[in-house]
């Protein structure tokens, strides 16, 4: 048996040009590579460790007297009797900004209708946007009257006098549980969501429903996050320094676009709120830190979106909960996902068959897609 020498030196040479490549490339990479495929093996490998013990917790903790100051902004607008019905499905909390307008009237308009909710489905929904004050000084003045009229229309605003910036939201965070706690605390359950979301309100209140029928406690559901690093990148809004949380791994949590906590969670919450530090200004985190420390585990329901924005198709709506990134359209989106026909598209077994088809198609992607996974396509 004879070798080819010249051909095995034409693959060395093979060989070597490609590993010069991989090397010439992960070197030029390397730092993005770190970041979203090192940095989530490492946190992988201690995300078990996160939620296990309670030294981040202890890390956190504050006095009391303190952790209550971090909060203690006097309320510029409130309504103490927004929840006087003693049987509240759900309490609504719409973190918002100041200059939002268009996107509180969509909401009112559609999802967050009070009065539809009530009518056609028989569900106490009470809805509430919370917000601070603009961040520019020059407008804030300008900005806050149109908020009182606003207001006086609509008795839905819930505002604190802090700078309402992305760096505050674990303070906004704060005034949901705070306020749920004082005054809406009969509420059977308590859903966080950004003003750039849709929810389909008729699919979750029968959600909801069924979650009572099963008791309904201990309950946080959303799109959770497992294992989750720590941005390090100083460029980044979401940059996160060592010196304020330096564990290369999150505790589990959930987006905080949209989620939804049973009325006993809520006041777990609100207590844990009572004792942690909240410096740390990544508020769905902050939240998975307060759970973690009440012994709250977070629960995935498919339907309820990460980042991404749910495809436009009927045998999507017929089980949607949540969608993110809706600002122009979610009027549209509501008509659509609300038609009444749409159940017919799905019923039978070719509907379901069909339908099943068109979110493989939609939702089984080979690229990172970040709203409902591949296993939504088949519940």
């Amino acid at each position: 048996m004879f070798l080819n020498f010249r051909r095995i030196r034409k693959c060395q040479c093979v060989q070597l040009v490609t590993t010069c490549f991989v090397l010439s490339v992960l070197m030029v990479c390397w730092e993005q590579l770190d970041h979203h495929v090192v940095s989530h093996m490492k946190s992988y490998s201690y995300r078990y460790l996160v939620n296990s013990y309670d030294f981040i917790n202890e890390s956190f903790g504050i006095r009391q007297q303190e952790a209550e100051s971090q909060s203690n902004f006097p309320y510029l607008i409130n309504h103490h009797d927004k929840c006087d019905s003693n049987e509240v499905l759900l309490l609504l909390f719409v973190k918002s900004s100041p200059e939002n307008l268009e996107r509180r009237q969509a909401i009112r308009a559609t999802w967050g209708n009070e009065t539809y909710t009530q009518r056609e489905l028989g569900a106490t929904v009470r809805v509430v946007f919370a917000l601070g004050v603009h961040p520019n000084p020059q407008q804030r003045g300008h900005v806050q009257r149109g908020l009182l009229g606003e207001d006086q229309v609509y008795g839905d605003l819930v505002q604190q006098d802090f700078v309402d910036t992305f760096h505050n939201l674990t303070i906004k965070l704060l005034l949901q549980f705070r306020w749920s706690h004082t005054y809406c605390s009969q509420a059977r359950f308590l859903m966080s969501a950004d003003d750039d979301i849709f929810v389909h309100m008729p699919n979750l209140v029968h959600y909801l429903r069924s979650l009572i029928r099963q008791g309904a406690r201990d309950l946080w559901v959303g799109h959770v996050h497992r294992g989750a690093p720590p941005n390090r990148r100083k460029d980044s809004k979401y940059y996160v320094p060592y010196e304020m949380y330096q564990w290369p791994s999150y505790p589990d949590y959930t987006a905080g676009a949209g989620y939804v906590v049973s009325g006993d969670v809520a006041t777990k919450i609100y207590q844990a709120t009572l004792s942690l530090n909240a410096s740390l200004y990544i508020d769905d985190v902050f939240m998975g830190i307060c759970a973690n420390a009440m012994g709250v585990s977070p629960q995935e329901h498919v339907y309820f979106s990460g980042e991404g924005k749910a495809p436009y198709h009927p045998c999507i709506y017929d089980k949607m909960i949540t969608s993110h990134g809706h600002v122009a359209d979610v009027r549209y989106l509501w008509k659509a996902a609300t038609d009444p026909q749409i159940h017919y598209i799905s019923s039978g077994l070719v509907g379901k068959l069909y339908c099943t088809a068109v979110k493989v198609m939609f939702l089984c992607k080979p690229y990172y897609f970040n709203t409902y996974p591949c296993k939504a396509a088949f519940s």
